[in-house]
């Protein structure tokens, strides 16, 4: 079908890099698949992603509208505020008309957004394409939060007599109506508490309202994810909303170019394979002063050498570092151990031969960077939808293990962090310390398998042509 070959779609992703790199990472794969591939974002993100799209895929500049408090120049959530990353929500909101025209011009038969893009799908009807919301977390994520039953908490959040928090907590600690039978049992309390943000309105539409008034009007839901690994919960999801899911496979990172920096390469060398801890918690999450001094005395008591990144939000990172460290702490593990701030190259640390156990935030992107590396996981989530990856990775999958928390306040301590780490790098450990590290074999070998690529992607795309040229149903 002569449609077929200049079939078109549009990336539309939220203004936050935790969004737009999943979406490059798809336009990319389309546009090798010779799917036309038409990208939309804010000037600035562009700039910054450029160079990781593919020259085959089309840029598109969109203009942020004036919002009273939000400046000119700050185009993501990575450049201002946490009040300034509501705002941005609040001029999409307004960017209804500007995008309606522009795809009135581009004329794709997909658009493929984000979760704040609520008037995608009535635009799509309107202009004729098909909307599509592409979820960048989990579907396990989504069963939890993102289903009809969770309206019963906003409606409580919404009842301005209503002031109970406890029971609000109560409630969110409930799993939904029909949750699949998996390992996931109930909601510890401090991550209830953390979930009813998203249920909570900040002078816009709740994070809620904005996925569910997606997931209502849009034509199909997209997940970076596979059957393997979440089975359970895509099928839930499809029993909630009736309406097709689509599965893009897993998301394995390219491999990283160029080498190692000479310091940490020299470093990292001095020690036997497999032998090192590495830990980082990538760009924007932040661990309080506490919890820095448990997590590096715990790794100090594993006993093996170590690196470990921790970022702050203050201008001042090393200030803020020599002021968070345990008095005595740096001078202590001269030799063996390096605590630093700043960017790092991940990827090149964690494919070094002595590293061996990667403590990490339950970050998708870092889960895998760390599976395909070679190396055992440990997982401490601070905020969202880490905790719940952490609960499918580490208790479904069982390929890593997650740091024992309070349930009251999820604080943790620093023999849990060591004991944790032990549990996966002593070979003589428990019975269960061995099924892990079995697990994350067999679980490597399966994201690095390019047919399984090759397969998901191969649908995707197939899945993306049926329903962008499928005869509309006669009444």
């Amino acid at each position: 079908m002569e449609e077929e070959s200049t079939f078109h779609v549009a990336m539309f992703p939220f203004f936050a890099f935790g969004h737009i790199s999943p979406f490059v990472q798809l336009s990319n794969k389309l546009s090798t698949r010779g799917v036309r591939v038409t990208f939309l974002s804010a000037p600035n993100n562009i700039r910054r992603t450029r160079s990781s799209l593919s020259p085959h895929v089309q840029v598109v500049p969109v203009e942020i509208p004036h919002v009273p408090g939000l400046p000119s120049e700050v185009q993501s959530t990575a450049e201002g505020t946490p009040a300034m990353a509501e705002l941005l929500k609040l001029a999409l909101d307004q960017m209804e008309p500007q995008v309606r025209s522009l795809l009135g011009i581009l004329k794709p038969h997909l658009v493929i957004h984000d979760f704040s893009h609520k008037w995608m799908g009535r635009v799509g009807g309107e202009v004729g394409f098909k909307s599509l919301l592409f979820s960048v977390f989990a579907s396990v994520s989504s069963s939890l939060l993102m289903v009809p039953s969770r309206s019963n908490i906003k409606q409580m959040i919404q009842n301005s007599a209503f002031d109970d928090e406890q029971q609000l907590v109560n409630e969110m600690k409930k799993l939904p109506p029909g949750f699949p039978s998996t390992s996931i049992k109930s909601i510890p309390t401090y991550l209830a508490k953390d979930f009813l943000y998203v249920f909570k309105s900040f002078g816009s539409p709740s994070v809620f309202d904005r996925v569910m008034g997606c997931m209502s009007s849009c034509d199909a839901i997209v997940y970076k994810s596979c059957i393997e690994m979440e089975g359970p919960y895509i099928g839930f999801i499809k029993s909630q909303y009736q309406k097709p899911v689509l599965l893009a496979g897993p998301v394995v990172p390219e491999p990283p170019v160029g080498e190692l920096e000479e310091k940490s390469a020299t470093w990292l060398g001095s020690f036997p394979a497999k032998s090192v801890v590495f830990s980082s918690f990538g760009s924007e999450t932040f661990l309080t002063t506490s919890q820095v001094r448990e997590l590096v005395e715990g790794i100090e008591m594993t006993g093996f050498p170590f690196m470990v990144v921790l970022n702050f939000q203050s201008d001042d990172k090393e200030g803020e570092l020599r002021k968070a460290l345990p008095e005595g702490f740096v001078e202590r593990v001269k030799g063996r151990g390096v605590v630093c701030t700043g960017w790092v190259q991940q990827q090149h640390i964690l494919g070094h031969e002595s590293v061996g156990c990667f403590v990490n935030h339950a970050g998708f992107s870092s889960i895998t960077e760390g599976l395909v590396s070679d190396c055992q996981l440990v997982f401490l989530p601070l905020k969202g939808d880490q905790f719940v990856n952490a609960k499918l990775m580490g208790e479904d999958l069982k390929l890593g293990v997650e740091v024992r928390r309070d349930d009251e306040d999820g604080s943790f301590i620093k023999e849990d962090i060591c004991k944790a780490v032990k549990r996966v790098m002593v070979e003589d450990d428990d019975e269960s310390g061995r099924l892990v590290r079995a697990n994350q074999e067999k679980w490597r070998k399966f994201l690095l398998d390019k047919e399984v690529h090759e397969g998901y992607m191969n649908n995707f795309v197939k899945d993306l042509k049926d329903l962008a040229f499928q005869t509309p149903k006669q009444e």
